[in-house]
């Protein structure tokens, strides 16, 4: 399919892009502090990039990783010009899932909370985090998305975790 998609094939490039485009919408708007309409326009310029560049990608199999550089530098780019600051995480939608056990408490809520709660963890962490366990990203793809040190990715994910078990059960040491 990428192949196809460098050599000119416009339904090839058309698949492509649709089997990246949320993944990485989803991606640059956490990036982007959740900002949708700032994020679609992010999107929408990683898109138009990847579809002029994709000729110079050398080795297909680290399509993915790629156009999540392409989309996290956008991102990072968008997100400074609006210099948004990111939000609290709110202490009692993490408290109520933290004290119910995890059979009673809905799939949604896990899910909100979570999220909620990885707004609180170091930016750098929490864009790994994300690219790991919700866009399962291996470390090494991460790492050429990131344009980081493979130890350097291992290191964030460790300390994203522990700053989210603080988060998550502050009165655990």
């Amino acid at each position: 399919m990428i192949a196809r998609a460098q050599c000119g094939d416009i339904a090839a490039m058309d698949t492509l892009l649709v089997s990246v485009q949320l993944p990485l919408f989803r991606h640059i708007a956490m990036v982007m502090d959740g900002d949708q309409q700032a994020a679609e326009d992010a999107l929408q310029e990683a898109l138009l990039a990847i579809c002029r560049h994709v000729g110079g990608l050398r080795d297909p199999r680290w399509f993915r990783a790629w156009a999540y550089r392409i989309a996290t530098r956008i991102a990072v780019r968008h997100a400074k010009r609006s210099r948004r600051q990111p939000d609290a995480v709110p202490p009692e939608a993490l408290a109520e899932v933290a004290a119910d056990p995890p059979d009673e408490v809905p799939e949604e809520a896990v899910l909100a909370a979570l999220h909620s709660a990885l707004s609180a963890v170091p930016r750098a962490s929490q864009l790994v985090l994300r690219m790991h366990y919700f866009d399962e990203m291996t470390h090494l793809e991460i790492a050429e998305a990131l344009e980081l040190p493979l130890g350097t990715v291992k290191s964030r994910l460790h300390y994203g975790l522990a700053s989210l078990r603080k988060v998550i059960r502050p009165e655990e040491p």
